[in-house]
């Protein structure tokens, strides 16, 4: 047996034994930012094992300039990208959008070096390149709060066996497994990963190789403790590497710092960092090329098998020196303290380990477990000064051939470490169908919901109920008026147009309400109400609502001249509020969406049953759009069938409203006012935000059908003001489709209305900035975005109603456009969503917009209680 040895040397001597001498990343160090985007990706088609996305990244890698960055995003539920192996350029990064995942494909002929043995067990290894490779390169990184996942637990394409599975059977067969490592870096300098998670790599997971100057920063590095050899970063014969608050549990040494041929790794800083499962924080193997100057500081490890850990033997030793472990905090590791000369048991050669200057101050184990120091030979002791350190626990020490000075490890907690074990940060699943509680589906109620109006946060109380309306209840009426074309008219009480009806009931007004009833047939027009008028109920006779029909076929892009010559002739007689309507459309260049409206209401307490409201623009050929046709001018022609505008107590009883683009639009007064609208017993349609606005509206019992030649569809955008109580509620309502797609479409995206840039994403552009400002603004490459458009943040509850297959099953509320183009915003599902999507594009909540904090508990935007998928 090796005789034992353990000094003590003298505190005079300590300076020059054991403190190390600039043992840390000699470079200044601070936390990264991301550079700019060369070009946007996004994610395609939700990915199979068959999707390949090499190609395009590898292109845009090419093709990106130095100094900035290719961005991988997702698009609502389309957020994965799977490729084979990717080479950064000198200069060039990878930035992983959050949410967005890189998948490395499971094929192994992708990552075939030529020999056609990725994939096997042999005794050579090494026959995989790596998934991303950075080699000769300065200056690259990868970016992003996104995934990079190796799928390593994934059973390889053509086999049997997942690349893990290959590795335990070579461990059992004394032979090699050829698996790709996840990232591998070589020659290169100044080389960056900030906050990306990598996950599941099938091997190591970060190699860097005769590198000078390399930062982790923020990373997460997450992968099961049994998946075999998969370290999470190893720095080999290299120099100037910082690991800093970065979170690392996976299978194999959390950090290896190693030496290899190709010469020392030297001054490495690895601070303010969490381990879990692993062995540890190590030193080696590979020691030979000589390790020195070495900073382990605030580091917690809940878990790992070894902690402190240096490893050699004389087939790969060399001198390890100048090391220091500060500020550490261990629990529930078995082996706290592991310094061995003799890692391997039968390792034959002559290169043999010397371990000095390591020095462990203020170190604690909270729990039992082992102490290893163990020295070559009484010639090449261990040499550690120890102050400071703790082990919890009966005494288990084996220690040999060492020199160690200060302080005897005490046996107590004497440690300040109860607050620095942390669970490991999960990233939280957002839920991209929240579901609202009973008490808070109370909240959405139809009396709820339609007691407000008025300015938002000071509404007024005012108890509406729609439902024990005549209307509501089939009263049979007595007409003021009756519009028949095919009756004589006598410009009194009958009519052959709704407008001259309309029209009428505007002169006759004295306070009351008036009834119009329609008979059976088309009313090819367009039909005004004005506020001044008394409240006016539309009302039609026929079997159903289909039977009488008031449509035209306005839309946005006609001009003013065009509009006036349609409709010119038929406001000529009317009333002024009437000719005020029409007047503020005809001087347009182009009439816009807000000029399109077939039925057009500012009339407050105004009613409509068993009527069809229609725009019957592209009726009769369809509506397919830019995704689908050759669209060079990128024109979308919005079309309404029914405005409400400003109008409170607006109530609806089985109408049908037929559109395309924009069927149905629902108006506030202003900005933070809101009036209400109820629809009851209806049908409405469209192909894309068919059912829009900021006013509050309540659909119960209706068919809300999405119309499907385009490529993409939402069926709601409502841009309700920030402080507004209530949105978009639908009850009791079915989600229906003419059943030509599958999952394709969306509830809703949520109106930015006004806005001219995004501050929310960057755009991959030179100089791109979108800042807080009073106006909404752009001139590339700056813009600001103003208060009005932030706050318009949108708002839909669901509740007991039936949504059809073609709606999204995993992300029916989407994001308002893609992330990359210049009106991007993300879906906000609550006030905390808002506040912190703010604080994120760089906007202070409470500096810039005079908030005082997030409302607590938060206030629903987006929700669904108690629906059925078809």
């Amino acid at each position: 047996m090796a005789r034992r040895l353990v000094s003590l040397v003298p505190l005079s001597l300590l300076a020059a034994l054991c403190a190390p001498a600039h043992a840390q990343d000699s470079r200044k160090v601070t936390e990264p930012v991301a550079p700019p985007s060369c070009t946007v990706l996004t994610a395609g088609p939700a990915a199979d094992a068959t999707t390949n996305d090499t190609a395009r990244i590898q292109a845009a890698i090419d093709q990106c300039p130095a100094g900035r960055a290719v961005r991988l995003s997702g698009s609502n539920e389309k957020q994965r990208f799977v490729a084979g192996p990717l080479t950064l350029r000198s200069g060039v990064s990878l930035l992983v959008d959050a949410g967005a995942t890189l998948q490395a494909s499971s094929n192994p002929k992708l990552y075939d070096r030529g020999a056609g043995t990725c994939g096997t067990i042999d005794k050579q290894g090494r026959g995989c390149k790596p998934f991303i490779t950075i080699d000769n390169a300065k200056g690259s990184g990868i970016y992003g709060e996104g995934v990079i996942d190796g799928q390593g637990g994934r059973v390889v394409d053509g086999g049997t066996e997942s690349w893990w599975q290959l590795a335990r059977r070579a461990q059992k067969e004394d032979a090699r497994q050829n698996v790709p490592r996840l990232i591998e870096i070589t020659n290169a300098q100044n080389i960056t990963l900030h906050k990306i998670t990598l996950r599941n790599s099938p091997n190591f997971h970060v190699t860097l190789n005769k590198v000078d100057g390399f930062t982790a920063w923020g990373m997460r590095i997450d992968t099961p403790a049994n998946a075999r050899n998969t370290d999470g970063i190893d720095p080999i014969s290299s120099r100037n590497v910082t690991i800093a608050y970065s979170y690392i549990r996976t299978g194999d040494d959390n950090v290896a710092v190693k030496a290899g041929n190709n010469g020392p790794t030297e001054n490495i800083s690895i601070v303010h960092n969490r381990f879990y499962s692993g062995h540890g924080m190590s030193i080696g193997s590979e020691t030979n090329g000589g390790v020195r100057h070495v900073l382990v500081d605030d580091l917690s490890m809940d878990g790992t098998t070894s902690g402190l850990r240096i490893k050699s033997d004389v087939s790969r030793g060399g001198v390890v020196d100048q090391v220091s472990y500060r500020n550490v905090c261990l629990r529930d590791v078995k082996t706290p303290i592991d310094i061995s000369t003799r890692y391997a048991k039968d390792a034959q050669g002559t290169q043999i380990p010397v371990f000095t200057n390591i020095d462990f101050d203020d170190v604690h184990s909270v729990s039992p477990g082992r102490v290893v120091v163990q020295g070559y030979d009484e010639q090449r002791p261990v040499q550690a000064h120890l102050h400071d350190v703790s082990i919890s626990g009966k005494a288990d020490r084996k220690i040999e051939f060492a020199r160690i000075t200060g302080d005897a490890i005490a046996s107590g907690d004497t440690s300040n470490c109860a607050s620095r074990f942390v669970p490991f940060p999960e990233s939280a699943a957002v839920s991209t169908r929240p579901q609202l509680t009973q008490d808070q589906a109370r909240q959405f109620s139809y009396g709820e919901v339609l007691k407000y109006v008025g300015v938002a946060g000071k509404e007024s109380i005012d108890p509406w109920d729609p439902l024990s309306d005549p209307l509501a209840k089939g009263a049979v009426f007595t007409p003021d008026y009756i519009v028949d074309k095919a009756a004589k008219a006598d410009g009194v009480r009958t009519f052959n147009t709704v407008q001259e009806a309309v029209s009428r009931a505007v002169l006759d007004s004295a306070g009351k309400r008036l009834y119009i009833l329609l008979k059976p047939g088309v009313y090819s027009e367009l039909v005004y109400v004005p506020a001044s008028a008394a409240p006016i109920t539309l009302y039609g006779d026929g079997k159903d609502a289909a039977t009488t029909r008031i449509t035209a076929r306005l839309e946005a892009s006609m001009t003013g001249a065009a509009y006036d010559a349609v409709a010119g002739p038929q406001f000529a007689k009317a009333p002024p509020a009437v000719q005020a309507m029409y007047a503020t459309i005809k001087d347009r260049t182009q009439i816009g969406t807000f000029g399109t409206q077939t039925v057009w209401t500012q009339n407050n307490g105004f009613q409509a049953r068993n009527l069809t409201f229609e725009n019957g623009y592209n009726k009769d050929t369809g509506n397919a759009r830019a995704e689908e046709l050759p669209n060079i001018n990128n024109v979308h022609h919005q079309a309404l069938a029914l405005s409400v505008d400003s109008a409170d107590k607006a109530q609806f009883e089985n109408i049908r409203l037929i559109g395309f683009q924009d069927t149905l639009y629902l108006k506030s007064p202003q900005t933070g006012s809101t009036v209400r609208s109820f629809f009851n017993k209806s049908y409405i349609e469209g192909d894309v935000d068919f059912i829009f606005g900021d006013s509050t509206a309540y659909f119960y019992q209706t068919e809300i059908r999405t119309l499907g030649d385009r490529g993409v569809s939402y069926t709601a955008a409502p841009n309700t003001y920030l402080k507004t109580k209530y949105g978009f509620v639908f009850d009791n309502c079915r989600f229906t489709h003419e059943g030509k797609k599958n999952g394709d479409f969306y509830l809703l995206r949520q109106w930015f209305a006004g806005s001219r840039c995004t501050p929310y994403a960057p755009l991959a552009l030179d100089g791109y900035r979108c800042t807080y400002g009073p106006v909404n603004v752009y001139k590339t490459p700056t813009g600001t975005i103003a208060r009005v458009s932030l706050e318009a943040v949108g708002k839909m509850v669901v509740l007991n109603s039936r949504i059809g297959a073609h709606i999204n099953r995993q992300h029916p509320w989407a994001d308002w456009n893609k992330k990359g183009t210049i009106s991007f915003r993300p879906a906000q599902y609550n006030s905390d969503d808002h506040w912190n999507n703010l604080i994120s594009a760089g906007i202070d909540p409470v500096k810039d917009l005079g908030y005082s904090k997030p409302p607590s508990p938060p206030e629903i935007f987006l929700g669904e209680f108690n629906n059925s998928d078809e």
